[in-house]
C-alpha cells in the first residue's frame, strides 16, 4: 500500500476525532444572523484557512444539515472530502478553473435538489483572501444568497501555509460568526467579488 493511500485511510478518522475533541474542550460564543435561514439553498462561504470549525457553524444555522462542499481534486482535497463525510456532508470534487463546466453543472444540480453549497472563495491554492469567479457565477446564475462565515480563537496555532491555517488550542474560547445573507445579482463581477471579500474580512483575525 502506498504512503498516500495509508495517509488517506488513517488521517480522516483521526482528524475528525481531534476536531471534535478541540471543539468540545472549548468555550463557544456564536454570532448568527438575526433571522433564521429559510428553506431555500444558500452559499456558505469561508476562507480556506478557516475550514476547521465551519461544520459546527453550519450545524447551528441548519437543524437539518444538507450541504455539498466544493473541494479540489488535489490530495489535500481528498483528505478534506473524507473528513467531512464524518459530519454527513457531501462533496463536489473539481475546480472552477479546470473543468469548470462540469463542476458548475454539478453545483447547479445540487442546488436544484435543495442543497446548500459550501465554498472557499480563495481555495484550493490561493492567493489568500482572493475571491475566484466560481462563487460569483453560482450566486448570480441561481440567484442564491451568500452567508459569510468565520471564526477565531482566543488561543490558536497558525500554520505557515499559504492560507495561514488556524487551529484553535484546546480549552480556548471560540468566536463563531455567520453574517446576514446577501446577494450579488446585478453587480459586475469585480463589484461582486469585493462585496464577498468585505463580508468575509469583517470578522477576520
Amino acid at each position: 500500500m502506498s504512503k498516500r493511500r495509508v495517509i488517506s485511510f488513517l488521517l480522516p478518522p483521526i482528524g475528525y476525532i481531534l476536531i471534535r475533541l478541540i471543539f468540545i474542550s472549548c468555550k463557544k460564543r456564536y454570532f448568527l444572523p438575526s433571522l433564521k435561514l429559510d428553506d431555500r439553498p444558500y452559499i456558505i462561504a469561508f476562507w480556506h484557512g478557516k475550514i476547521l470549525m465551519q461544520p459546527f457553524i453550519y450545524k447551528k444555522l441548519r437543524k437539518k444539515p444538507k450541504v455539498a462542499t466544493m473541494i479540489s481534486e488535489h490530495f489535500d482535497g481528498e483528505i478534506i472530502s473524507r473528513v467531512i463525510r464524518y459530519f454527513n456532508f457531501e462533496s463536489i470534487r473539481g475546480s472552477t478553473k479546470k473543468g469548470a463546466i462540469k463542476v458548475l453543472k454539478e453545483a447547479f444540480r445540487k442546488v436544484e435538489e435543495g442543497y446548500d453549497l459550501a465554498i472557499t472563495p480563495d481555495g484550493p491554492r490561493g492567493p489568500r483572501y482572493s475571491v475566484a469567479d466560481g462563487i460569483v457565477s453560482i450566486s448570480k446564475k441561481k440567484d442564491i444568497k451568500i452567508v459569510a462565515c468565520n471564526f477565531y480563537a482566543s488561543r490558536f496555532w497558525r500554520l505557515k501555509s499559504w492560507d495561514g491555517f488556524m487551529i484553535p488550542k484546546p480549552f480556548s474560547t471560540l468566536y463563531l460568526f455567520a453574517g446576514e445573507p446577501f446577494g450579488v445579482k446585478g453587480l459586475e463581477n469585480e463589484e461582486a467579488k469585493a462585496k464577498i471579500k468585505a463580508a468575509l474580512m469583517e470578522k477576520e483575525r
